[in-house]
Order: structure tokens, then sequence, then C-alpha cells
């Protein structure tokens, strides 16, 4: 009889958006159980969490290092075979390599580090340790984005010549982290979320999402970086034109000051045949605009030429919406058969592989760092590698 996977979580207590998010990706599917965690930097509130959670309360931990090096004593059938880090930014490096050099699984956030010479010492470590790494890019998990993804591939639209990606939101319209907005206030603090806040926060998502359907790499960028509220520390707004390897050019712009905006996440991309569209907030669609004849329009479930890998990452009959929770569900799921697989001796099968990694996460800090280099350059071109 197969076992569910065994989760411990570190960070995502009473309080934390994100971590009830990552819970109910982990057990859409079946495969996962949270067994342990240490849920907050405060002991007595990561235990109160656990409680909450309905764990016992030998499972729940006042720190990290106490959770990896107790779960590390208990007989292997019984301990955590995987952790998943849904703290901020500055909370993701020690975990992870801790979690890694005592033989577990980790599943992380994005961005993945604090900065980029973080992110190259992890990559490191996940290479030497041959486990299993993700990075919830979730975006990446949608039907239609994985359906674009392939039809790029396969080459339906020819060369690729231009790429349009925004991720809109205004949330962050007024100095809310000064009002004790929890999530507002760490994005926005340099000591936790890093050099950069909008484009860490949202425009490492487009920058991944571009990458990611185009299969193209940034090659070179140009940024105009602004912080619009007053007394703010970091970016809330940016402006940048890409340069792709292969010589598609790009534009990205990712904003928090979009008075109105929800998460208004959309990709366009135009090769010479035709050109594909999608938007995160009605994600169970894809156009696909041909230059000779009229348009598709694509859908979750749906019937037609749909490839394998969006057939997969969809769970429900076409009609009935698949959104944001699905998405996360689908790296969870991925990254749940590649440790069975790994733990079995065995290959995964491609189509389960198919998950943000530790590479697509020193992508994104190196985009970071080179988007703030060049917003402060006068000479503005910075290459990516």
């Amino acid at each position: 009889m197969k076992h569910k996977l065994r989760m411990g979580m570190i960070g995502g207590g009473q309080g934390a958006f994100i971590g009830a998010v990552h819970r109910m990706a982990a057990a859409l599917d079946g495969e996962i159980e949270l067994v342990c965690g240490a849920f907050s930097s405060n002991p007595e509130r990561s235990k109160a969490s656990g409680a909450d959670f309905g764990l016992p309360p030998d499972r729940c931990y006042g720190t990290f290092r106490e959770m990896i090096q107790r779960e590390k004593r208990l007989r292997p059938d019984r301990r955590m075979q995987f952790v998943s880090i849904v703290t901020p930014n500055h909370v993701h490096f020690a975990p992870a390599k801790m979690a890694l050099e005592n033989g577990f699984h980790v599943i992380c956030d994005k961005p993945v580090a604090f900065s980029l010479k973080e992110a190259l010492a992890l990559e490191k470590i996940v290479n030497k340790s041959e486990l299993v790494f993700a990075l919830t890019h979730n975006y990446t998990g949608y039907p239609m984005v994985k359906q674009a993804r392939q039809m790029i591939r396969h080459g339906e639209l020819g060369n690729i010549r231009k790429v349009v990606v925004e991720y809109p939101q205004g949330w962050l319209s007024t100095h809310l982290e000064a009002a004790g907005s929890k999530q507002a206030a760490w994005r926005t603090d340099p000591s936790k979320s890093g050099i950069a806040g909008a484009m860490g926060d949202i425009g490492t998502h487009a920058e991944n999402l571009a990458e990611y359907i185009t299969g193209l790499k940034i090659s070179e960028l140009c940024a105009d970086i602004t912080t619009f509220v007053p007394g703010r520390l970091l970016d809330d707004d940016g402006n940048v034109l890409l340069r792709f390897e292969g010589g598609a050019k790009g534009i990205l712009h990712a904003s928090q000051i979009a008075a109105g905006e929800e998460n208004n996440l959309s990709i366009r991309v135009y090769g010479e045949k035709g050109g594909l569209e999608w938007r995160q907030m009605e994600p169970n669609s894809l156009l696909v605009k041909w230059l000779d004849k009229p348009m598709q329009v694509f859908r979750t479930g749906g019937v037609g030429p749909i490839y394998p890998e969006a057939q997969a990452a969809a769970r429900i009959p076409a009609g009935h919406p698949e959104g944001y929770l699905e998405a996360f569900a689908n790296i969870y799921r991925n990254f749940a058969h590649c440790v069975r697989a790994q733990e079995a001796g065995r290959q995964p099968e491609p189509i389960h592989a198919d998950f943000p990694t530790i590479q697509d996460g020193v992508r994104g800090m190196r985009f970071i760092e080179k988007v703030i280099a060049s917003g402060k350059s006068k000479s503005k071109w910075v290459k990516l590698n």
C-alpha cells in the first residue's frame, strides 16, 4: 500500500497567508501529509500553530534546527521525508541548507534566497546532495501555461520574436507597511526581502513565466526602477526591456502601485506564424492568434490538440474552473512523484519532472540583481550571465 509522503513545514504559522496555500496544495491530491513543523520564529506561536493544524505536541518544534535534528533521529518510516519552506526570503537559505545536508528533500517558496550569493551556494549544495529540490513558481503549474510552452517547443508559432509579460498589482499603492500590515512590512524591508521589492516579489514571477513558456533565456536587460510611495525602502514599480538568446526582444512590467489591479499577471508571445496570450485572472483559456487563419481558444480540460503535459495538469472536466491552488498543487504532485522515484531507485517520468528547480531559482536571483544594477546604472544595458 502506498503511503503518503511525510512533509515538515518551516514557517506558515498563525496569520501567514502563503503557508495555508502550501498546506492546501500539498494535500489536494492525497499524496502528502503534514507531520511536523517549525511554524514561526516564536517557539510558542509555532507550537500553537501546530496544535491548530492537528499535530501532536512532540512534532511541533520551536525552531527549524530543532525540527531537522529531532526528525533525523526518528525511525525512517516515521520521520519527515521533505521540508516545505514558506518563510520570508531571508529565512530560505539556512533551513534549505540544513535540510539538504541532513538528507531531506526540499520544496521552497520563491525567490529561492535572500541574495544571488546564497542562491549560488545553495545550488552547489543541491547538486552535491542529489536530492529533489523544487521552487514554487506556481504559475508554471497552470494547464494552459503548459499548453503554451509545448506549442512553442513544437515550433507551432515558428521562431519567437517578441515577448510581453506584465504583473501589475495595486495593494501597495499606499504606505501599507506603516499601518501594521505584516505582509507589506516584510516585503518592503531590505533586511528581510533583499535588494528588491516589487521586482523580487512579482517581477521574478514574470521573468520565470517568460523563460518557462518560451524556452528562451534572457541574455540582457535594461531597467527603469522606481519607488513611488514616500518613505518606502524598496522599489514598488519597474519597467524592463529584455533581450533573449536567439534574438527575441521583450518587455517586462511589474508594479505594486497600479491602483485597482489585483493579480493581473499576463503574457503575450509572438512568433513568425502567430502569437499566444494567457492571463492569470482567467487562467483556463489560452488565446492563439494566427497570421493566416482565425484565432483559436484552447481550454483547460478541453478536447482537441491539447498536449499531454497540459492534460496531465488538469483534474476536472472542461468548464469547471481550475486555478491558483491547483497550479500550486501540480508542483507539489510532480515533486512527490520525483521523490518517490528517487527513493525507489528509478528515474522519474519526464512529465513529472516539470517543475521549477534550483537552476530557475538562481536565474531569478540573477535577474533581481541585474535589474536593480541596471536601474541604478547610467549605461543601462547589463548582461545576465
